[in-house]
């Protein structure tokens, strides 16, 4: 059984732990994600407080074993844009995948989205990647590629597909 919930701010500092446990196993295995190889545990924790202190929406998704997946809804956008918002950090623990995780965090990331008035909302991947796979498989609308976009954490540069979902 998989629950999704907010990352709470009275167990923010258990969460904030796991969150980076996270992310540097996600980092470690190939993830593209905004680090480079050899992040680790206080770089993680810097940017999960960060993002907590940022309003970022962070959902996670626990298991029966603890964290399994981690999403986050970015609804800090200019006066022109309240109608939409940014996914980011879609995160699911190696141990976890295959196993409904990501489509489960991709239905509450939109729900809260929802819940928020946003109807449009954007995310990017590495282009061919199996989170691109799970997004299509997910409704996601493709909208485009950029070319050596984005570095992977050893350092070669890889192609980027922006998707869009659309909250009617």
């Amino acid at each position: 059984m998989i629950a999704i919930r907010s990352l709470d701010p009275a167990s923010a500092t258990a969460d904030v732990a796991a969150l980076a446990a996270l992310l540097v196993e996600a980092v470690a295995d190939g993830a593209s994600i905004s680090f480079m190889a050899g992040f680790d545990l206080a770089g993680a924790r810097a940017f999960w407080e960060a993002q907590r202190a940022a309003g970022r929406i962070i959902l996670v998704a626990e298991d029966a074993e603890g964290l399994a997946g981690t999403v986050t809804l970015a609804i800090d956008t200019p006066p022109n844009q309240p109608h939409r918002a940014d996914v980011a950090k879609m995160i699911v623990a190696l141990r976890a995948r295959r196993r409904g995780v990501g489509a489960a965090l991709l239905a509450a990331v939109e729900a809260e989205a929802r819940r928020r008035g946003r109807t449009t909302l954007v995310l990017d991947t590495i282009s061919d990647s199996a989170a691109a796979r799970l997004y299509e498989r997910c409704g996601w609308q493709r909208v485009g590629e950029i070319a050596d976009y984005a570095l992977m954490p050893d350092g070669r540069m890889a192609p980027t597909t922006y998707y869009a979902r659309y909250l009617r």
